[in-house]
């Protein structure tokens, strides 16, 4: 009876705890290494802009490189979000990152002009989604 009563205090008390902080550690290596990684992106971009001498083509590639800069960017702002939020994500965060990737696939792959349009209404759709968040939480407040 009294390893029950054990095991029932661990799984109540310090179970969450430990989780709870190696989920912290693992987010913040995650943002250590999106740091890096974003560090990278904008040394390419840097060296693209000013010290290439590519054609028109290389537009496109920029456009890339600067909408996949600002996802790291985002993911680590999320990161950031969730620790000075006392460990919560805020839903509006992931909406944003949802609409940068598409506008990143829309640049990327837009020989398909069906494909474009079912992306286009995938943002309008994520749009409709961050109205009603942003609803929800002034009624909340």
């Amino acid at each position: 009876m009294k390893l029950i009563n054990v095991l029932r205090w661990f799984h109540t008390q310090k179970l969450p705890e430990l989780l709870q902080m190696i989920l912290n550690v693992c987010l913040f290596v995650m943002a250590l290494v999106l740091s890096v990684f974003l560090i990278g992106e904008t040394w390419f971009i840097v060296n693209q802009a000013f010290f290439s001498s590519e054609s028109v083509s290389s537009y496109f590639s920029l456009a890339d490189e600067l909408l996949v800069f600002f996802l790291y960017f985002e993911f680590i702002a999320l990161i950031v979000k969730y620790f000075k939020s006392n460990f919560h994500f805020p839903l509006h965060y992931f909406i944003y990152i949802g609409i940068t990737a598409i506008i990143r696939l829309i640049i990327v792959d837009h020989d398909d002009a069906v494909h474009t349009f079912w992306w286009t209404l995938a943002i309008l759709v994520l749009v409709g989604a961050l109205f009603i968040v942003g609803r929800t939480q002034d009624k909340q407040e």
